[in-house]
């Protein structure tokens, strides 16, 4: 059970870092970019649920680094 934390954890913030380098906002540091990453794969997730889309991990991955995309521009724009 810790394994698999960490390992979202760290999947999570290299989500985050792919994500924050597509928004060109990749200077927020680990913890942000793990932050980011894993509310992105819920988002993304959600998403991919609602429009049928996913069951493959890396159609998984996409959905959580547009997921990650999606939320970096809504705080971008709250800012």
């Amino acid at each position: 059970m810790i394994i698999r934390l960490i390992i979202e954890i760290l999947v999570g913030a290299l989500i985050g870092s792919i994500a924050g380098k597509i928004m060109d906002k990749e200077n927020k540091g680990f913890v942000i970019n793990a932050v980011l990453g894993i509310i992105g794969g819920a988002v993304g997730g959600w998403i991919g649920n609602i429009l049928g889309l996913g069951g493959g991990w890396i159609s998984g991955l996409i959905l959580s680094i547009v997921g990650a995309c999606l939320v970096i521009y809504i705080i971008g724009k709250l800012k």
